[in-house]
């Protein structure tokens, strides 16, 4: 049967083809709908982990059961779940363990550009990398016999364009892939150093296996064309090569780039008059085909920058790019900002008009950092704002203690902020961190965490009680605001920062985009009595504007939060 699928359905699709049992993941754009599609399969185990480390873990203790298991999370993510991986590739596995890690060049909605093929040569384990929607779902299916016949888990590498482009899929059967017997093995899996000493010769034989296996399999494959240009290419480079030169080059496509072959490029190499690489990000391939002494263009002309894309290649080669449609260049620029109507947008007002420093995290409330608002100091990775609150605190002492906040959300909170809170109340800083809590995971597309009382599926599962929590954690005061309230917003902050101990504000009202929020009637403002103070402009509410001298509110937008109402002093917000 023949699909339009996305990369990312199409991972999903091969994953449960290849009889997959167990997938546990933590949502992170592009990744997320990977685990989304799968969670549609009743016959199957989906879940949302904390954070990617945790879903690591299960997914490998399915594999240690006999099971097939996966998980799937953005390249920053896979930062988080190295400490398993690398212990994991000595181990090796019992059931295939897939382990999908998807890239973002360009930082579409990514605080940084990263390779995750390094990851793959670091933990020496073997990776693979699709181009297109049916390689994505043909990959992720051998995944598993891969993983089984070499003993390894294996990583899935895609990228934002093949995680969320269309292409057609010939979808399969599902494998039958029944638990394996489990058989205690402590030499295998107890990786204490005595047993471990004695794996990692087996990690550097599995290599060279592999590397003899990259020399003639199905994932890397030679085009040849020509006898005068050579390209050595992978991923998504592929199809812009393809698109701009079509038959006019030859072509070594890449579909393991870990571990990555010998004899097979340098058979290619020889029977062209020049080799290129045509990689996005780091020089990862072109760096193997250097140390194989062959002269190769390859970062000297294509950019360590961001996305390439068929204009990229086409200007390389001194050809003309094929037509495309491009945007008017008279369209306004449309920058990201938080919703009309945010429960963030009320606290992050109160921070800004009180010159508090912040340290911000990551999530949908990293918008606070834009202007009007221009609300936050720093934003580094999941969890950084409460440990960084610490730090900063630390360095500058009472007086930084008095202006300076964190605020994280809470699903953040639950992937990596509690630990910073651990520390802040084991050694002391009187720090006050404020939990953003929306009761979802807004960014990444409204998913449930551990705090919402709902698994993956919708169904009820255990909440988290965060005041609780807190308080387990070591913090006395906990208090709770509405974040729609501005004077009580203003009272609690100033409140928590003069106390002379650490404290935790829950910021809590859902998200206005929740089906379960009805929103209330739109406010307008009566022009006779608006001044033009312009003050209910410095929320950065993209429902209010400026018409003729005076405010407006556009009523398809405005959801009736009642926030402009209170900062209005001729009470011309009705």
């Amino acid at each position: 049967m023949k699909k339009l699928m996305i990369g990312n359905q199409a991972v999903a699709a091969g994953l449960y083809d290849g009889g997959l049992q167990v997938v546990s993941s933590y949502p992170g754009t592009p990744s997320t709908e990977i685990t989304e599609f799968l969670a549609k399969y009743d016959d199957i185990h989906s879940e949302w982990a904390p954070n990617e480390k945790v879903a690591c873990e299960v997914a490998f203790g399915a594999s240690l059961a006999g099971a097939r298991s996966a998980c799937a999370m953005k390249h920053v993510g896979l930062n988080v779940a190295a400490d398993p991986l690398f212990t994991l590739s000595y181990t090796g596995v019992t059931g295939g363990m897939v382990i999908c890690v998807a890239d973002d060049p360009a930082m579409h909605s990514s605080q940084n550009e990263q390779d995750s093929r390094h990851y793959a040569m670091a933990a020496k384990v073997p990776m693979l990398e699709p181009a297109d929607s049916a390689e994505a779902y043909a990959y992720a299916k051998a995944a598993f016999r891969l993983s089984e016949e070499y003993d390894t888990p294996v990583l899935l590498r895609m990228c934002t364009r093949i995680a969320h482009s269309q292409s057609i899929v010939e979808v399969g059967e599902r494998e039958q892939a029944p638990i394996k017997e489990y058989v205690k093995n402590p030499q295998k899996y107890i990786m204490m150093p005595g047993n471990a000493i004695k794996r990692h010769p087996v990690v550097e034989q599995r290599t060279e296996a592999l590397r003899a296996l990259a020399e003639d399999c199905a994932f890397n494959t030679v085009e040849l064309n020509s006898d005068e240009i050579g390209i050595i290419t992978s991923g998504c480079s592929y199809l812009y090569v393809k698109e701009v030169l079509g038959d006019s080059a030859s072509i070594l496509k890449i579909g393991m780039p870990y571990p990555l072959p010998v004899d097979l490029i340098k058979d290619f190499a020889a029977k062209v008059k020049k080799l290129y690489v045509i990689e996005e990000l780091d020089p990862f391939i072109e760096n193997h085909v250097r140390a194989l002494g062959l002269d190769v263009v390859g970062k000297d002309v294509f950019s360590l920058l961001g996305e390439f894309s068929q204009q990229t290649i086409a200007a390389a080669f001194g050809k003309e790019p094929n037509p495309c449609v491009a945007a008017d260049s008279a369209i306004p620029n449309r920058p990201p900002m938080m919703c009309a109507g945010c429960p963030h947008r009320g606290l992050f007002y109160t921070l800004a008009k009180n010159k508090i420093t912040a340290l911000g995290d990551i999530g949908c409330y990293t918008l606070g950092a834009v202007p009007p608002l221009n609300a936050l100091d720093s934003t580094l990775c999941m969890g950084a704002s409460v440990s960084g609150l610490h730090g900063f605190n630390l360095a500058r002492g009472a007086e930084a203690e008095k202006k300076s906040v964190a605020v994280i959300g809470d699903s953040t909170f639950m992937h990596s902020g509690m630990t910073g809170l651990v520390n802040v109340a084991y050694n002391a800083t009187n720090s006050t961190v404020i939990i953003l809590d929306n009761s979802i995971t807004g960014m990444t597309g409204h998913q449930h965490n551990p705090t919402t009382g709902y698994n993956i599926k919708g169904d009820p599962a255990a909440k988290v009680d965060l005041e609780a929590l807190c308080r387990a954690l070591g913090i006395n005061r906990v208090r709770v605001v509405d974040p729609y309230d501005l004077k009580a917003c203003d009272t609690a902050i100033k409140e928590e920062l003069a106390a002379e101990e650490p404290s935790v504000i829950i910021s809590r009202r859902p998200c206005v985009l929740l089906k379960s929020v009805k929103a209330l009637p739109p406010l307008k403002v009566e022009a006779d009595k608006c001044k033009s103070c312009k003050r209910c402009m410095t929320l950065g509410c993209p429902a209010i504007s400026m018409k003729d001298g005076k405010a407006v509110v556009d009523a398809t937008l405005c959801v009736g939060c009642g926030v402009c109402k209170q900062l209005c002093a001729f009470d011309a917000i009705v």
